[in-house]
Parts: C-alpha cells; structure tokens; sequence
C-alpha cells in the first residue's frame, strides 16, 4: 500500500520498537514524525535512515505525560503534513520493582507516560482525523498488561489500562471511519529489556517463548505497519499478540 495524504506520528520513536516502527511505516509512503523525549541524536538517526530510503519524515521533542508538548507535537504535524493519518501510541517506561516498594512518584510516573501519554496522544490527534472520517490508532501495550506479571504491577496495570482504552475508543470513533486497535508484544529484545535483565534472564525467557527465540523490534513494527495498511480497514477494537506464543 503506498499512502499519500497525512502522516504518521510516533512515540518514543528514536529506539527499539519505536524507531522500527518509523522506518516500516515510512515505507508504505506516510510521511513520520519521530517523536523523542531525550535522545535527539538517535532520533536524529532514525530520520537519516528513512530519508536514505526514499522517505520523509520529522524529528519532534516532546514528552508525551505533558499535554501541552503533544498538542504542540500534532499542530507542527498538521501544518507541515496536511493532516495525521496515523498514531503509534509507542513511548513508555518500564520497572521491575516489589509492589510494596513502589513509590506514589514511581506509581505516578508510570500511569503519566504509559497510560495518560496514550490519552494526551489519541485526543490531540482525533480531531484531524475524525475531520478526514479516516485514520489509524495503534496502542502498543504489553503481554503483561494481558496477563500481569510479578514485580511490575504498575506496569502490568497501566498496560492493561492501554487495553481497556483501546477496546472502548474503538467503539467510539469507528462511526468515524477510525480504527483503533493495539499490539501486546511478549519478550523483544530492546535496550530496555537489555537494561532490565541479565543475560541468563534474557535465556529463560527465551526458552519460555514457544517459537524459541525472543522477539525483534521488527516483529512488532511489521504488525503496526498491517495495522496501518488497507489489509486492516475492517479491524478495530482489537489486541493482537505479537509475543511467539509466550503465555
């Protein structure tokens, strides 16, 4: 599919899956806005990358938990793209921590980025597109917020959060002619997994998985990018695993 009009903006794009799923959708010819928080030089990468392969695209700064910085985000989109035609709710922040260790900051932080960045994002972007009667929303959640794990209720609960949402806005704007749906990505091998477990961790998880290896950014960007395309204008409202058949 080769998209014209519009573009896509996506969060917490300069590394891991973010920065997979800007290159994919910038393939099937949308325009990206490679939203960054801290990193402008990867972001900056990334850019690069799409534009040696034939795309276009801008870098933004702007954190998501802040509403005034996205509203700023989707206005510099609109202006310089026509409209938004896609939204990866991607950017978040994950910890391993007891429950009974976690602290109201933490707790704050983690419902701020993960949870009230998908809503700052997804009603910033809306009126564009419900103004077109089109777009796509793809909310990148976690098998954890389907199953919960251990150690990361906070996360487990805004991911699952992610979910809820994603099921009810579907609901909501599809007389709109916008589909809503999001990606629960099992064990992937990203600097944040990297960062959270040691190798022999990162083994196990590995051998727990079914297909017997640990996802890559690309697996997830691969499924946003159906998500994105015309193969999925009669899906909404759906939570598609993208995990190797981790339980």
């Amino acid at each position: 599919m080769k998209m014209s009009k519009g573009c896509a903006i996506v969060t917490g794009a300069s590394r891991g899956i973010g920065a997979a799923t800007a290159f994919e959708l910038s393939k099937i010819g949308l325009p990206v806005v490679v939203n960054y928080n801290s990193n402008e030089k990867a972001a900056a990468a990334v850019l690069d990358r799409i534009r040696q392969n034939g795309g276009d695209g801008m870098i933004f700064k702007c954190s998501v938990a802040e509403r005034d910085q996205v509203n700023a985000m989707t206005k510099a989109a609109a202006e310089r793209y026509g409209t938004i035609s896609v939204l990866v709710n991607n950017a978040g922040v994950s910890q391993i921590k007891l429950f009974t260790d976690i602290t109201p900051e933490e707790w704050r932080n983690m419902v701020g980025v993960n949870l009230d960045g998908v809503f700052n994002c997804c009603q910033s972007v809306l009126p564009y597109m419900i103004h077109e009667k089109s777009g796509r929303i793809i909310n990148i959640s976690s098998v954890w917020g389907v199953y919960g794990a251990s150690c990361e209720v906070h996360y487990s609960a805004v991911k699952a959060g992610v979910i809820g949402l994603t099921k009810a806005l579907a609901s909501e704007v599809a007389p709109s002619g916008i589909t809503v749906n999001a990606l629960a990505p099992g064990c992937i091998m990203t600097d944040m997994l990297r960062d959270e477990c040691d190798e022999q961790t990162v083994s196990e998880l590995a051998n727990d998985t079914p297909l017997g290896r640990l996802g890559t950014p690309e697996d997830v960007a691969k499924a946003a990018a159906f998500l994105a395309g015309d193969g999925a204008a009669f899906i909404t409202g759906q939570i598609l695993g993208v995990d190797g058949g981790f339980r």
